[in-house]
C-alpha cells in the first residue's frame, strides 16, 4: 500500500524530509539564502548539502533559463527525491569536503542546514571558495543555538529527562554550529572575505504535536531508530504536556526558530 502524507512512518528518511521537514522549517529559507548570496539571473550556481532540493529549487527560479543550477548531496536517496521535484537542476552525488568540480566553476555557492553535519567544517568551507569565481559570493544557513529555539529547547530536555543523555545530544547535534564568531572565524580563516554572520527569526510550524514526533521517529537524521515505539507513546504522551504552550487554538504546533546566515566572498585576488 501506497504511504500517505499522514504517515511518516511507512515512507523513507528522504521522502519523511521533503514532505514533512521542509514545508515545516526548511521551505521559507530559500530565498533568504539565496538572497544572502547575491543570485541572479544568468549565473551558475551551487547548493552544498541540497537534499532533496528546496533551496535548489529557489535558487534556480531567480537564475532563469540563462542560468544553470547543481545540486550535490552523498545521500543517493536525498538525490533520487530531489530529481523527481525538478529536472532542470542537474544533480551530483558528492561531498562538501572535496567537491567534484574544477576550480572557479561558479558564480555562486549556497548551502541550507547540512554544515552543522559535515565531517571537516573548515574544510568544506575551502572547498566552497575553491569552485567560486573570483568575487563570487556563497551563503551558508545553519540553526541557531538551540537555547534561542523555545519549542525545541524544551523537546531537547523532554528527551532527556526520558531517555537520558545520549539521545537528548543526538537531537542536539543539528543546533551544534550556531556560534557566530565561530562561523565567522572559520571563514575567515578558510580564506573567505568580507564574511559576516546575521541571524535571521524563521518559524517551526507542524500540524499537531503528534505530528512532530511522528516525523522525528521517522527520520534517521534525529530520532530514527533511536527509540522504540513504547518510547515514542510515552514521548507523546508527555510532549502533550511539555510543548502544551506552543499548540495555537486550532491545534497547530508554532514557534520560533532563528538561522544564522554566513555570507562571504573569494576574494578578487588571491
Amino acid at each position: 500500500m501506497a504511504a500517505s502524507k499522514t504517515d511518516p512512518a511507512l515512507r523513507s528518511p528522504a521522502q519523511v524530509y521533503d514532505e514533512c521537514f521542509v514545508p515545516a522549517l526548511f521551505e521559507q529559507w530559500g530565498n533568504v539564502v539565496a538572497e544572502a548570496a547575491g543570485v541572479g539571473p544568468g549565473q551558475e550556481v551551487l547548493d552544498v548539502a541540497c537534499g532533496t532540493g528546496v533551496l535548489a529549487r529557489a535558487v534556480a527560479e531567480r537564475v532563469d533559463r540563462k542560468g544553470a543550477v547543481t545540486g550535490l548531496d552523498p545521500n543517493p536517496d536525498m538525490l533520487a527525491v530531489a530529481r523527481t521535484r525538478d529536472r532542470r537542476i542537474e544533480w551530483v552525488d558528492g561531498y562538501a569536503e572535496s567537491l567534484p568540480f574544477t576550480a572557479a566553476r561558479f558564480d555562486r555557492v549556497v548551502s541550507q542546514f547540512g554544515f552543522m553535519f559535515f565531517a571537516d567544517q573548515p574544510q568544506a568551507l575551502r572547498e566552497m571558495l575553491r569552485v567560486l569565481r573570483p568575487g563570487g559570493r556563497m551563503a551558508v544557513a545553519v540553526c541557531d543555538a538551540l537555547d534561542h529555539s523555545p519549542g525545541y529547547a524544551v523537546f531537547a530536555e523532554l528527551l532527556q529527562r526520558l531517555f537520558g543523555r545520549d539521545v537528548a545530544e543526538s537531537f542536539r547535534a543539528p543546533f551544534s554550529a550556531g556560534d557566530p564568531r565561530r562561523l565567522k572565524t572559520m571563514c575567515e580563516q578558510a580564506g573567505g572575505a568580507q564574511a559576516e554572520v546575521v541571524r535571521r527569526q524563521g518559524r517551526v510550524r507542524f500540524s499537531s504535536i503528534s505530528a512532530l514526533i511522528e516525523t522525528e521517529g521517522a527520520c534517521v537524521w534525529t530520532l530514527g531508530g533511536l527509540l522504540d515505539a513504547e518510547q515514542l507513546r510515552r514521548l507523546r504522551e508527555e510532549a502533550e504536556w511539555s510543548l502544551q504552550t506552543f499548540v495555537s487554538a486550532d491545534g497547530v504546533l508554532d514557534f520560533s526558530m532563528p538561522v544564522l546566515i554566513l555570507a562571504a566572498a573569494r576574494p578578487d585576488r588571491e
